[in-house]
């Protein structure tokens, strides 16, 4: 139901924008995040967004470097990542969660509905 793309290889220093669709998910309802993966650790939280969008969520590894924003009358979530590093390099999944917005939006198991993922690649 959700799916992310913009993805690709880039050097490092570069800017990439990731977007989220959804097809029979009206996100408006929704907390909407994004996380990211690396071969053989454990799915982490980047951001997350409020329903509104009127707050968002950053993990201390990418506040300040990624933007997270969203559009609901286009269904879309997005993440701007922006002065890209080695160490961003990952499969970035969109996230859909059903939760009431608190103080730390960012546990995984509480996100009900997942994408693909897009994979990054930053070259140094």
């Amino acid at each position: 139901q959700l799916q992310a793309s913009g993805g690709g290889l880039v050097q490092a220093g570069a800017s990439l924008r990731l977007s989220c669709t959804t097809s029979g998910l009206r996100i408006s309802g929704y907390i909407m995040g994004w996380f990211r993966q690396t071969p053989g650790k454990e799915r982490e939280f980047v951001a997350a967004i409020h329903r509104g969008g009127a707050s968002a969520y950053y993990a201390d590894s990418v506040k300040g470097q990624f933007t997270i924003s969203r559009e609901n009358a286009k269904n879309t979530v997005y993440l701007q990542m922006n002065s890209l590093k080695p160490e961003d390099t990952a499969v970035y999944y969109c996230a859909a969660s059903t939760l009431i917005w608190g103080a730390r939006p960012d546990n995984l198991n509480e996100f009900n509905y997942w994408g693909q993922g897009t994979q990054v690649t930053v070259s140094s």
